[in-house]
């Protein structure tokens, strides 16, 4: 059936939407119920969609895990947030709650044109409609650029095993594994993107593995290039073959010269000693392996600190929404990865949202999989590849555990428990204190604040990476965003050549430089949504000494800058980022100072594609480590999970958001945030990538906007008095808690400082 009966169909449909919102009535609401217009849809909401499509007749609905691509089929069900005009008049003019839809994404692969449609469908509850979202005015997501479905790579599993047939003999002396009858000694393959060298394609590069553990680090030295364009799998072709160096046009050719000695061959040691498929506890674990070898000077046998909730946690969490000291703030888990919504401090919203964008890591090498590899991550599923955090290790135990729902590629939903985790943890230095000296061996009063933040984690597990996603509230109004990359680098077969892109790890691996950027979306209300953007930078003035005119002095003064259009307030990487970044409210603080928030940005971020070079049409937002837009419902995302398999003609461009250079002041603005590093790969990344360093992100600070600090409400403040006699006078809000197993000794403080 073609898109135009379709469309009879869903504008009958969307006429019927019409009137259901017609009859919309308010409904009851209370405060913790407004906040679920932000929640991902339930497992009983995410049926009903589901349901609904497949009532739809004309839609010819089949199973994703239908064994053919030629086939219709749901990829995608999540949330589709209301605008959000009409959600700030139902959470603070008590309005009608927005309509709830959900959005959904349909591959239609069973027609002569195959291609990707997305959909509204609502009301939730009980959907009664579907209506096309229509794409970005002269964009459409070509067929070539669905992302790849786990039936997909079961047919190009199939289309490896059976194209490399020729070279079974091959795999079995180089690397003792092999796609056939291997048992516990498999080959396994990694594939990289973009795929191919213009739109419409589908030709992607495989690195074949030996497959155990880590087997990211452990490439046989072939690769091959297979098109799998058509939607039929017996008309893919294998179309070049790379091996240590060398190309060869067909496995069968490889094969042939191998049989006759003209092959460069590396025999691969074997990596299991007792050949067995398993490791015997004398053997040696594999450099791959995470299980511990070597020994320290100083020995560590037991477990670390731990962190410990007496009086259990200090936040409420009600349904989406977080309740912390002055924060309030709901979130979600979308395809594309975490957003806080509606953030708020002392009742005052702060941000409409904060959200990661995307996610690239863009790589360099010799082998040509290496060489063409710019991972774009939101189309590998970034946001749903959630899987279970360890308490203990990757959350302290008192977190508070949230499970997730996905519906993408798949046909149910897919619970991911434990994807999320909330918790507070002491920050191991104090907010603020001070120490008063008498300057006589007393002091005045010491006086501190404890550190202590409220985290919400969750990961992102990309295949060979893992992404730390984290966003950090303090109790002075300030909030964090930042990211850790860990897991395995992502690596290819050594060859001297390649010492140019990389680093050689192991005999046969070199570890390929490359570049993480990361993209946040922060839709700042500062005190409302008619905001400006200015900076402030040191200036310094050489003038006349006024109580000495013969002499000169150099000071540094403020120089503030005014940013009217959005061009103007779009800062390209190589050019110097002012350090005082402000959003500003026309509403002044008591002293005069416009009501303003900071963005501070810490990362090693930089340009990686020159502009305009090929794909880096899908990444223009990686020019900027800041760009500053008038908000727009057209622009809510930088990227799309179509953006990976056509970086050439991308339906998200945007470089586009800025053409037509709006004015931006006293307007809804939204900053556009990228931070990253670049990553030489280095023998201390075996087995895994460390967190220490490898962590970017940004904070929001509030800037005049508050008459103090407003952490001041904290009670954990603790002053100490000096007395001439007798103990030191200890200043409390919160009585010091009783001695337990689980708590460190009494509370003292002696302040003076003597002659020994």
């Amino acid at each position: 059936m073609g898109r135009a009966t379709l469309a009879l169909g869903w504008a009958v449909a969307a006429t019927l939407m019409l009137q259901v919102l017609a009859m919309a009535e308010h409904a009851p609401w209370t405060p913790h119920s407004k906040a679920s217009v932000f929640a991902d849809l339930s497992a009983p909401e995410l049926k009903a969609v589901r349901s609904f499509l497949w009532s739809q007749k004309e839609l010819r609905l089949e199973s994703s895990r239908a064994l053919t691509i030629a086939k219709n089929s749901v990829f995608l069900i999540e949330t589709l947030l209301p605008k959000k005009q009409q959600v700030l008049k139902f959470l603070d003019n008590h309005q009608r709650r927005p309509i709830r839809e959900a959005r959904v994404v349909i591959f239609f692969g069973a027609q002569e044109h195959p291609n990707i449609t997305e959909f509204a469908v609502g009301p939730l509850p009980q959907p009664q409609y579907m209506r096309e979202l229509p794409p970005r005015p002269g964009h459409r997501a070509t067929w070539a650029s669905r992302p790849i479905s786990s039936v997909e790579y079961s047919l190009l599993n199939h289309a490896l095993q059976e194209a490399t047939k020729p070279l079974h003999q091959f795999f079995l002396d180089t690397t003792g594994f092999s796609f056939h009858n291997c048992h516990l000694q498999c080959l396994t393959f990694t594939d990289v993107a973009p795929r191919g060298l213009a739109s419409g394609e589908r030709r992607s590069w495989f690195i074949l593995q030996r497959y155990m553990e880590g087997y990211f680090l452990h490439p046989t030295g072939l690769e091959l290039l297979l098109d799998h364009s058509s939607t039929n799998p017996q008309d893919w072709t294998l179309e070049k073959v790379w091996y240590n160096g060398k190309f060869y046009r067909s496995p069968e050719e490889l094969a042939r010269k191998y049989k006759n000695g003209e092959v460069d061959v590396v025999v691969l040691e074997d990596p299991l000693p007792k050949g067995k498929g398993a490791e015997s506890m004398k053997d040696p674990p594999l450099f791959s392996s995470y299980k511990p070898r070597g020994d320290f000077p100083s020995p560590i046998t037991g477990h670390g600190p731990r962190v410990v909730q007496p009086h259990g946690p200090g936040y409420k969490l009600q349904g989406n929404t977080v309740l912390y000291g002055g924060w309030s703030f709901s979130f979600r888990l979308r395809s594309s990865g975490l957003q806080v919504l509606n953030v708020q401090f002392g009742g005052e919203r702060i941000a409409y949202e904060v959200s990661v964008q995307e996610a690239v890591a863009l790589y360099g090498g010799h082998t040509p999989a290496g060489s063409q590899t710019k991972y774009i991550d939101v189309g590998w599923g970034l946001g749903t590849v959630t899987h279970e955090l360890a308490p203990g290790i990757d959350c302290p135990d008192t977190a508070t555990f949230l499970d997730a729902l996905h519906y993408y590629d798949t046909d149910d939903p897919i619970r991911y428990p434990r994807a999320l985790c909330l918790f507070e943890m002491p920050t191991q230095v104090p907010l603020r204190r001070h120490f008063n000296s008498n300057f006589s061996g007393g002091f005045n009063f010491y006086a501190g604040l404890k550190g202590q933040v409220l985290m919400l984690r969750t990961t992102s597990t990309v295949y060979n990476y893992d992404y730390i996603w984290d966003l950090i509230f303090y109790p002075n109004g300030v909030m964090e965003a930042k990211v850790h990359a860990t897991g395995y680098v992502h690596a290819t077969f050594y060859t001297p050549e390649g010492l140019r892109y990389g680093t050689r790890l192991h005999t046969h691996l070199i570890g390929n430089m490359h570049t993480h950027l990361m993209h946040y979306r922060v839709d700042l209300d500062v005190a409302g949504t008619k905001n400006s953007f200015q900076t402030l930078r040191m200036k310094l003035e050489n003038i006349t000494n006024p109580w000495s005119p013969t002499h000169h002095l150099v000071q540094p003064t403020l120089e503030q800058t005014r940013y009217l259009r959005e061009r103007q307030a779009a800062f390209h990487f190589r050019h110097t980022l002012p350090k005082y970044l402000l959003f500003t409210s026309p509403k002044k603080n008591a002293w005069g100072h416009q009501r303003s928030y900071r963005l501070q940005i810490h990362s090693m971020a930089d340009q990686v594609l020159p502009p305009g070079w090929q794909e880096e049409r899908a990444v223009t937002w990686a020019r900027y480590p800041l760009a500053v837009t008038k908000y727009r419902e057209s622009e809510l995302y930088s990227s799309s999970m179509y953006n990976q398999n056509d970086p050439w003609d991308p339906p998200v461009v945007f470089e586009e958001f800025l053409r037509n250079n709006e004015y931006i002041e006293d307007e809804d603005l939204v900053a556009w945030v990228t931070v990253g590093f670049l990553h030489i790969p280095h023998s201390e990344d075996i087995p895994n990538t460390a967190t220490p360093g490898n962590a970017v992100g940004f904070l929001l600070r509030p800037f005049n906007f508050f008459p103090e600090d407003p952490s001041l409400a904290s009670r954990d403040t603790v002053i100490v008095w000096p007395r001439d006699n007798g103990p030191n006078y200890v200043e409390r809000w919160i009585p010091e808690e009783e001695e337990s197993c689980l708590m460190p000794a009494p509370f003292s403080y002696n302040g003076t400082y003597r002659a020994v």
